[in-house]
């Protein structure tokens, strides 16, 4: 069992912080910049979110396992916690299929500058949003 211990809490830490991102200008507009439809499918608990980056507002949706996405990233939900804390090199997990990529490589990795700063809004976001318990700080 992972660090959550159930799905429906997961979703909403990560939908919520997902919305929080798309709801920052100077991130949300480099993101909708690549025009990506990227679906991330959580397991330990399993939870699929869908990022919509395609129209003029970050679109989040959470288990939409229906529109067709470039990219699909898999991980357990944990080592997405801990990406979040820029806590986990991506190329690393790739690498150690600790996440698998499906779709444009290349224009996953442009997106990392792009959400650097995301790794700070992170933890702020779990203390302010009832989820203190799960900060690693």
């Amino acid at each position: 069992m992972g660090l959550f211990k159930d799905s429906s809490t997961f979703e909403r830490v990560i939908t919520g912080f997902f919305k929080l991102v798309g709801d920052t200008p100077k991130v949300a507009a480099k993101l909708l910049a690549s025009g990506l439809i990227i679906r991330f499918q959580y397991s330990d608990p399993e939870v699929v979110v869908l990022i919509d980056c395609s129209g003029e507002k970050l679109d989040v949706r959470a288990g939409d396992t229906e529109t067709k996405a470039q990219v699909e990233m898999s991980m357990s939900s944990d080592i997405a916690h801990k990406f979040w804390f820029g806590k986990v090199n991506l190329m690393a997990a790739l690498t150690r299929k600790q996440m698998i990529a499906r779709g444009p490589i290349p224009k996953i990795l442009a997106l990392l500058p792009a959400i650097k700063p995301t790794y700070k809004m992170y933890p702020e976001y779990l203390d302010k949003n009832g989820f203190s318990e799960y900060n690693i700080h």
